[in-house]
């Protein structure tokens, strides 16, 4: 979402007015630590990172749009790469603005060629096209079938029938 630029913008508004609103801060700090806790519930769910394929789905900050500022997408990638994981990424719209500024990162054609041979799937950012894609195919083509969904774009209920470990946020 617009969230850390609108906070941003209007803490250094409020800063130039003279107000100080430490309210704002926390919202930012807990914002940051979404980041830190999603990336925290996929290591603990693969124990190992290192050396295993992540496959992240959705780059931008938010859907429709190619906008990789602030995106989530960055930092979460950064820390995987840095455990030692192999990253593979789609995303619809975002993909040629995510290439100089993800290093390292295999990106892929669509959700399906992210999902062949991947660990671990994480939904980072909720594209419409992820809710409807075809959960059979996508387990079959998965090493390991974990979904971690950062955005609850699932039911938990109809991804165990399916045979998924799935992990959503907050609930």
């Amino acid at each position: 979402s617009c969230f850390p630029k609108d906070v941003d913008a209007f803490m250094y508004i409020s800063g130039k007015l003279g107000y100080d609103f430490g309210i704002l801060n926390a919202a930012r700090k807990v914002n940051e630590e979404q980041k830190a806790i999603f990336v925290k519930k996929i290591e603990d769910a693969l124990w190992i990172v290192k050396g295993k394929t992540i496959g992240i789905l959705g780059l931008s900050f938010k859907p429709q749009t190619d906008d990789m500022r602030s995106a989530p997408s960055i930092d979460i990638i950064n820390d995987l790469k840095d455990s030692g994981a192999k990253i593979k990424a789609y995303d619809p719209k975002a993909i040629e603005k995510a290439r100089p500024i993800l290093k390292g990162v295999r990106f892929c054609k669509d959700m399906y060629e992210v999902a062949r041979g991947s660990d671990c799937l994480a939904i980072v950012t909720e594209w419409q096209e992820f809710e409807v894609m075809d959960l059979k195919r996508v387990k079959k083509l998965m090493k390991n079938p974990l979904i971690v969904d950062g955005r609850n774009i699932f039911e938990p209920e109809k991804m165990k029938k399916l045979g998924f470990k799935y992990i959503s946020m907050g609930r």
